[in-house]
């Protein structure tokens, strides 16, 4: 027996509340067709959606079998759905994908029924509604009234108590109606059916109940059951809410997700692809590391052999550092401890004090002197030195009719840097994009160069103002070297920084140029001391470098650099010694140098050491208070413009001696702060060529190499037998790091390369949750449907959950089985392009079922937030969706 009593519904729609029920109150018989009518938006729907247990009332009560239903909880009402309630929609809500016969057996499913249980009564409820023998059709291969029926049949399949349906011959023409109508009468003989209808017609034929509403109010009941009536009736059978709760079964989750994901193959096997791509390269590293492994140790002696010893002024000896820790790690292992306990290392504290008493300083002029005397015989091993200096090279466009173009150090990261917001950018980053110089000196051994490069037009560098251009193994040079060294308009790679970073498209051209047009390509080299101008008015130096007017005379007074040479690396070389896009003699460093002893600026500085050249005050010595005299005041005041003369010179008129040399010693302190000489000459860029910040020494073999460092060894025992412990050279030689641990770099190798493709993994299986997020969109109305006969929002999550697993195992073992054949031509490509012949290219059958599993457990992480976005939403909402 069902009894509403004074129930009320509102809902609010932004600040507004609109009352769709005020104070419904009926009793219902067990078996009676009742008829609901009124005009649109009374009501009707929202009273049948709260009797379906779809929609929930405001207040009030609905009792149903005399228990009331204020308490119930989401199970409860699930359960109430399932086994009590039976929908018939105007629109069917047939699931497309399910054949006429799962859709009707698919609120069996929730209760437990077995499979043939389940068959056998939706067979039968099939034959009584005519369609016995339209078991297997598809919904989109049925008539609207037929359609109908399936939906009555999928109702009473579970024998409920109550049949509601909303409009349920609204789609249908008159004939079609009419026999519907008579099914749902003879389901009225032993159950209650409530219809929703805008037609009195068959209202008045088929009902034996009509009731009539209006503005959310009952206006009218043509047949009342009375409380008093309601006494004398039989006792309610068991609640149906006592019965077995309804809980979907993963295999009919399973089923309703493969149902959907076949009915769109293209798009399923397209996302199981994109999700297996990360399968592929992971199983692809796996497959080919030994195979790598072998490959290295083959050509490693070419590859390493362009790597130079490299000693620095300032340097870290890795190698000491590593032998350090590596002994404490030792003393550790030889302590005597428990064995059934955990203890912990001081890593952080012996890491630091272990570098910092491996930061060397190395006396370069000392032994660039041992190199150039050559007691020991080293040139023979030695291929070639190239010293390194602290200088900068300012090059910049010859062409300064339309602004000055700065060509090196690079602008291009600066530009970068503040299209991406300026301080926003990490430090680290930062850090790195700021290291976009293309300019490096050219190895000194001609020999070797020859070697490893192939001359596609004009000839090697001899001058010190010329220069070769390096493109790549394709003949392509990046857009950003183009943009840097000026070929291509840098204003122009401003605007496209700019709208990559707002998220606008941006349109990306090949561009192509002959041998000819990067041949005629010029720069100009200023030097840095140059950019340190005389005033002519107060004889002072000022930093000229952000005045434009300035910089282009330097410009044009530059000296010029012209690129003379197009190289490529040789086919025929394993590595090439250049990563910079031009290369220089060490002659262009040596001019520079030259010129800038030569400068103005410089030369001024040398000649008067003890004076500042930018403010024209002395040095300050190291604790000594500076004492100056009036006659400094008025030498100071010859270096200012006439007024601001003109005012200290009143203002000092006014004021005692001893106050004027007190203000005048605090602003001296101020203007000159910690300037010194030598600051001045390394802001100038000053480098004395017998000392070099750095020195790269090439071995053309291992053997030369080793001979080297032995020679250095030797060099080193001689200072410190000598006494001369500050000429030690201490450096790091990272051939021989590499050497030691190949096999370790490898794996370490390995595992970036599979950190790196984990991201596609991931990424993919992102792509997966979205796609699943899309199929939620898509399923709406089955959502609605599928609450609408029981189903809890958890089995609502367990459908889209398997949807995501299948995709995810699908993805896997698409995976592994592209990896497998792939292993079979790559083995044959490689063999036959290089003559490398790649061991052990097989997948482990363990690997391959570790990575289908890892495939489909991200798929359902992926998944979460969709099937949960899912199991949410609101069965009446879901329902109106199309």
């Amino acid at each position: 027996m069902l009894v509403l009593n004074e129930i009320t519904k509102t809902y609010r729609m932004g600040d507004t509340t609109v009352e769709a029920l005020k104070g419904i109150s009926a009793r219902f018989r067990k078996n009676e067709f009742v008829s609901i009518l009124g005009p649109s938006g009374c009501g009707k729907t929202t009273l049948l959606n709260i009797i379906g247990g779809l929609d929930r009332y405001t207040s009030g009560d609905l009792s149903v079998n005399g228990r009331s239903t204020k308490e119930f909880g989401d199970r409860d009402w699930d359960t109430y759905r399932n086994h009590s309630v039976g929908f018939v929609f105007q629109t069917y809500n047939l699931i497309p994908h399910q054949t006429v016969l799962s859709n009707v057996e698919l609120a069996l499913t929730l209760t437990g029924v077995s499979k043939a249980e389940r068959r056998r009564r939706a067979r039968e409820a099939l034959e009584k509604v005519g369609l016995g023998d339209q078991l297997n059709k598809r919904p989109n291969q049925m008539s609207g009234g037929q359609m109908q029926r399936v939906a009555i049949a999928r109702a009473i399949v579970n024998d409920p108590e109550i049949l509601l349906a909303d409009e349920p011959t609204g789609a249908l023409d008159t004939e079609t109606s009419v026999q519907v109508m008579e099914i749902l009468k003879q389901i009225s003989a032993d159950r209650l059916v409530i219809m929703v209808t805008h037609n009195p017609d068959l209202a008045q034929t088929y009902s034996t109940r009509i009731i009539r509403l209006l503005d959310g109010r009952i206006l009218s009941d043509s047949d009342p059951w009375t409380e008093e009536a309601a006494r004398t009736a039989p006792a309610p059978a068991e609640s149906a809410v006592r019965k077995k709760r309804p809980s979907m079964s993963l295999f009919t989750a399973a089923s309703l997700s493969l149902n959907n994901l076949l009915t769109k193959k293209g798009r399923t096997f397209l996302t199981a692809f994109a999700g297996s791509i990360g399968i592929i390269g992971i199983a692809l590293i796996l497959s080919l590391s030994n195979g790598v492994n072998e490959y290295i140790a083959r050509v490693q002696e070419d590859t390493l052999s362009s790597y130079p010893l490299e000693i620095r002024s300032e340097t870290v000896d890795l190698s000491s550092l590593l032998v350090s820790l590596n002994s404490q790690r030792e003393q550790t292992a030889d302590e005597t401890r428990d064995p059934d306990k955990v203890y912990s290392t001081d890593m952080m504290g012996r890491f630091i004090n272990s570098f910092l008493s491996e930061i060397q300083t190395n006396d370069l002029a000392a032994f660039k002197r041992y190199l150039t005397e050559d007691p020991d015989g080293l040139a023979e091993h030695i291929s070639t030195v190239k010293y390194g200096y602290d200088i900068d090279l300012n090059l910049y466009g010859a062409d300064t009719s339309n602004g000055v173009v700065r060509i090196n150090p690079s602008p291009m990261a600066e530009k970068l840097f503040a299209a991406m917001g300026g301080p926003g950018i990490p430090g680290g980053m930062a850090g790195s994009m700021y290291n976009m110089d293309v300019w490096e000196q050219l190895l000194g051994d001609s020999q070797l160069m020859d070697t490893q490069y192939d001359v596609l037009a004009g000839r090697w560098p001899e001058r010190y103002d010329e220069v070769v251009l390096f493109v790549s193994e394709n003949n392509e040079l990046s857009d950003l070297v183009l943009y840097t060294l000026g070929i291509k308009d840098q204003a122009k790679a401003e605007e496209i920084f700019d709208k990559i970073f707002a998220g606008e498209s941006y349109e990306s051209e090949t561009t192509a140029y002959s041998y000819q047009q990067l041949l005629d390509v010029e720069f100009r080299l200023v030097i840095t001391a140059d950019k340190f101008v005389r005033d002519e008015t107060t004889g002072l130096f000022r930093d000229a470098s952000e005045d434009e007017e300035v910089l282009a005379g330097l410009v044009e007074k530059g000296l010029p650099v012209k690129i003379v040479g197009v190289v490529r690396p040789s086919k025929n070389a394993v590595s090439s010694s250049h990563d910079g896009a031009i290369g220089y003699t060490a002659a262009l460093e040596r001019y520079v140098i030259e010129a800038t002893e030569a400068s103005e600026a410089v030369k001024a500085q040398r000649a008067a050491p003890e004076t500042d050249v930018f403010s024209g005050l002395p040095f300050p010595v190291a604790d000594q208070e500076p004492v100056y005299t009036m006659e400094d005041v008025d030498a100071y005041l010859l270096t200012l413009d006439e007024a601001s003369r003109q005012q200290m010179q009143a203002m000092i008129a006014a004021l005692p001696e001893e106050q004027v040399l007190a203000m005048f010693t605090e602003r001296m302190k101020a203007a000159v702060g910690n300037a010194s000489y030598d600051g001045n000459l390394r802001l100038f860029r000053v480098a004395d060529p017998d000392t070099p910040s750095s020195i790269s020494i090439y071995a053309a073999t291992f053997e030369d190499k080793d001979a080297i460092s032995d020679a250095i060894a030797d060099y080193n025992r001689r200072m410190a037998d000598e006494g001369n412990d500050g000429a030690v050279i201490r450096y790091t030689d990272y051939v021989a790091l590499l050497m030691s641990s190949v096999t370790t770099i490898i794996n370490a190798i390995s595992y970036v390369l599979i950190a790196f493709v984990s991201i596609s993994l991931v990424v993919s299986s992102i792509m997966i949750g979205i796609i699943t997020y899309i199929s939620v969109l898509e399923r709406t109305k089955e959502i609605g449907i599928l609450r609408s006969i029981g189903a809890s929002k958890r089995d609502i999550s367990r459908v889209f959950n398997a949807e995501t697993a299948i995709v995810g195992l699908g993805a896997g073992v698409l995976g592994i089985a592209v990896t497998l054949l792939l292993c079979i031509p790559i083995n044959l490509i490689i063999r036959a392009l290089t003559g490398i012949r790649i061991l052990g290219a097989s997948l482990p059958p363990l690997a391959g079922v570790i990575l289908v599993v890892i495939s489909v457990l991200l798929t359902l992480i992926a998944g979460i937030i969709p099937s949960r976005m899912a199991a949410k939403k609101d069965p009446v909402v879901a329902l109106r969706t199309e």
